[in-house]
Order: structure tokens, then C-alpha cells, then sequence
């Protein structure tokens, strides 16, 4: 949603690792290998394009840490990917793994392209491509992918056919965000967004504030946002306004209506990307604001749930004085300078990889899923959802009411001690 300019998501993922490296007093040689990631793959994919035409797209794959089980992380496909971008995506899904206290370390991976100028065909050679780069470094007990940005349960079926084919063998625990029917889980779509409100639900008990009697303002239209204002309403919450990007314009508008947001009337009007149209969402009676002005809503909640550094130095003080509570439904969506002044003012943060950890652990629930090749019903999967959400939720809040810690800094002190743990463990350092 905002350009990256010089912006560096691997520079922020350290300089919040090693503030927390510094509380616990982690040792130099756990510093070392938990600062870098202990694999990266730089590659191209040279593709046939539907004039004829041969482009080369630039695609990577971080793994970051796999002590504690086989590397899990999305690939997202944007014209704006960097190898830094994705090494701060892998080492986040290795704390949002470890704080949801799920078998798994932390990958990611990204092509450098813009889906919105491939056709399909072009789309699936590159997927196919990507596996073909990764077929020996990625499987079911190595390396598990899964959706990201811009890629989708469709680019997943490509890639496991791909994998497939390859090795002359079914693998369907290789990848996550399949179809359902596929070997994909039910609630996997529901469960980023839905883990947001779980942890948001407890917050607001903590804090000893009631659903009905908040607002809320979305930054994001796309899944996560979209399932996280489903269940926020469900418990009487209300959204009065929603960001989202403009790809025609590439711009992005807030769309306000203090009455609160009707969803299903925006998703009518929204296309594939998360996208809402501005005039119909005009005629509907929502006021449309430069979207930056997501943060600006006299509201209790902020839910920024797009991409990162989303709340910065340049924007921090526009926060309203009511906001109470800032649900990180996006990764990364906070920098640390934004931080320290979200901090000093003393709005409750359930932090990112706390906070999104649903849908890594309904990946997780896939992965068991279709390694056993048995399937759940669908309140069966919300439910583990809820309970390991959860206890996540409860194990970080009482760390920080104990040692009166950040939220923030609590969710790194228990992830990053059971990483490291688990190196010491194994005997790597």
C-alpha cells in the first residue's frame, strides 16, 4: 500500500531482534544464527510469454531457522519484492511459529512481477518455474510454501503439480492454502483474520472493555481484513472505516462511514485484489478519503492489515486520542520509531506475529491434515484455532504483566528463547 522507497524490512526485523537479544542477554553464538537466515536462494525463471516473447523474472526462498520443525512461509508475488523484504518475512514467521508454540521454523518467498499484467498461463509458468528451482530444498519435512501476497490457492495447485510431477510421488503436505477439495483445510481462509479477533477478543477482556462498545478503523480490504471485520461485527464491534488500493489509480482510498461499513454491500463492489470501487462506494453514501487517512478515525481500535511500515515516524502523531488498541493484522505494519511513541502513549499492541499466527497455524492444521490424509470439519478447525490462539494470546499477556514488558517485546522474549532453546538443544551452538 505504500511505496518501500528506502524503507528496509530487514534492517527493522534485526533491530527489533536485537533489542530483545540485549532483555534476555542472548548469547553471542544464538545472536550470530538467529540474526541471519541459515539458508537463502537467489534464482531465475525464464518464461514464455503469450506474444512469444521470453522474460526472466527474479525469484528467492529464506529459510530462516528450522530448529524447531520444517521451514513454513508464504510467496507472494510484487513488482516491489526485495531479497530483504523476504529474509524479514522468514525470520518473522520463525517468531510467529515459535510464539504460537506450533512445529515449525520460519521460510518466505517472492518473485519479482505484478499479477495484475500476467495472464494466467504466464502466471502458472512462473509458479512452475519457482518449484522447479526448489525441488531438491522444499517438501513436506524440509519446506512447506504457502499463499502470500498476490498469489492464491490456484498458484499453490500449480506448484504441488509441479513438485508432484518431479518426483513421480503425492506430496500433498508440500504446500498450504490449497483449494478445499484438494487437500486444502476448511477455515484456512477465515483464519488469519478470524486469529486477529481471537487475540483481539481477549484483549478487550484485559483491558475490561466491551466489543459493542468499540470501533474500529481497517487498513486492508483484502482476506485478512475482510474475515477479521466479519468476526469483529459478529461480536458487536463496529467498523467505520476501510482502506484499500486503487489499481487503476495506483493510490490508495479510506472509505469512512461513521454509521459503521456495511461488509457484504463493499464486497459486492471489490475486486480479486481487495480492491473497492470508489464511485459505486460513493454512490453508497461512504465518504472517500485519501487512504492514508485510515489512521487518522476517531475510533478505539486501529487494525492495519495490509503491508508493512505501515505506521511510521510521519504518521504516529495523527492517531486519535481514543484508540485503545492496535491490532496488527499485517506484518511488519509498525516501525520501531512509530513504536516507542505507540509505547510511551500507552495503547495496548498485540503485535503482528501474535497477533496474524492464524493463519500459520491453520497451515499447520493443512500440513497434519494432509500428511495424514484425513480432513476436519470445519468448526473442528476453528476451534483448535481459537484454543491455540488463545493460549498464545495469554502466554505473552502474562509475561508482560509479570516482568512489565511491552507487548511487543513479551510476544519476542518467548519466542525467541524457545528458538534458541531449540538450537541449544539440537547442539548447534
Amino acid at each position: 500500500m505504500a511505496a518501500k522507497g528506502s524503507f528496509n524490512a530487514f534492517e527493522m526485523a534485526r533491530t527489533q531482534f536485537d533489542k530483545i537479544a540485549d532483555v534476555i542477554q542472548l548469547d553471542q553464538a544464538a545472536r550470530d544464527l538467529l540474526r541471519s537466515p541459515m539458508r537463502e536462494y537467489h534464482f531465475s525463471i525464464p518464461v514464455r510469454m503469450d506474444d512469444g516473447t521470453h522474460k526472466v523474472f527474479q525469484g528467492f526462498r529464506c529459510q530462516h531457522n528450522d530448529a524447531r520443525g520444517p521451514a513454513k512461509g508464504g510467496i507472494r508475488f510484487h513488482p516491489q519484492e526485495t531479497i530483504d523484504t523476504v529474509r524479514a518475512l522468514s525470520m518473522w514467521m520463525t517468531w510467529k511459529c515459535a510464539v504460537a508454540d506450533i512445529p515449525l521454523g520460519g521460510g518466505k518467498g517472492g518473485v519479482i512481477c505484478d499479477p495484475h499484467h500476467l495472464s494466467m498461463r504466464e502466471q502458472e509458468a512462473i509458479c512452475r518455474g519457482w518449484v522447479r528451482q526448489l525441488a531438491r530444498d522444499i517438501g513436506p519435512t524440509r519446506d512447506v510454501p504457502a499463499p502470500d501476497v498476490m498469489t492464491n490457492a490456484q498458484h499453490m495447485l500449480w506448484m504441488l503439480d509441479e513438485f508432484e510431477t518431479i518426483h513421480g510421488a503425492k506430496s500433498p503436505g508440500l504446500i498450504t492454502g490449497k483449494p478445499v477439495g484438494m487437500g486444502g483445510s476448511l477455515g484456512r481462509a477465515q483464519a488469519t483474520g478470524y486469529g486477529v479477533i481471537y487475540t483481539l477478543r481477549e484483549a478487550l477482556k484485559e483491558l475490561n472493555l466491551r466489543a459493542e462498545q468499540t470501533t474500529a478503523s481497517v487498513q486492508g480490504f483484502g482476506n485478512v481484513a475482510q474475515y477479521a471485520i466479519q468476526l469483529y461485527h459478529q461480536l458487536g464491534g463496529r467498523v467505520v472505516c476501510v482502506s484499500s488500493w486503487d489499481q487503476e489509480d495506483q493510490t490508495s482510498y479510506a472509505f469512512l462511514r461513521k454509521s459503521g461499513v456495511d461488509l457484504q454491500e463493499l464486497l459486492a463492489i471489490t475486486d480479486r485484489f481487495g480492491g473497492i470501487d470508489k464511485k459505486k462506494a460513493a454512490a453508497k453514501g461512504y465518504e472517500v478519503l485519501p487512504g492514508d487517512q485510515w489512521i487518522d478515525q476517531d475510533v478505539e481500535i486501529l487494525m492495519p492489515c495490509a503491508l508493512e511500515n505501515q505506521i511510521s515516524a510521519d504518521n504516529v502523531g495523527r492517531i486519535g486520542p481514543r484508540v485503545k488498541i492496535i491490532a496488527e493484522g499485517a506484518n511488519g505494519p509498525t516501525a520501531p520509531e512509530a513504536d516507542a511513541v505507540i509505547h510511551k502513549r500507552g495503547i495496548f499492541v498485540i503485535p503482528d506475529f501474535l497477533a496474524n499466527a492464524g493463519g500459520v497455524t491453520c497451515s499447520y492444521f493443512e500440513q497434519v491434515q494432509s500428511n495424514m490424509n484425513y480432513y476436519w470439519e470445519m468448526d473442528e478447525v476453528l476451534g483448535k484455532l481459537d484454543v491455540k490462539m488463545t493460549s498464545a494470546y495469554l502466554a505473552v499477556s502474562e509475561l508482560a504483566r509479570k516482568q512489565k514488558l511491552y507487548m511487543r517485546d513479551s510476544a519476542y522474549v518467548v519466542a525467541i528463547n524457545r528458538v534458541a532453546q531449540a538450537c541449544r538443544d539440537r547442539g548447534w551452538i
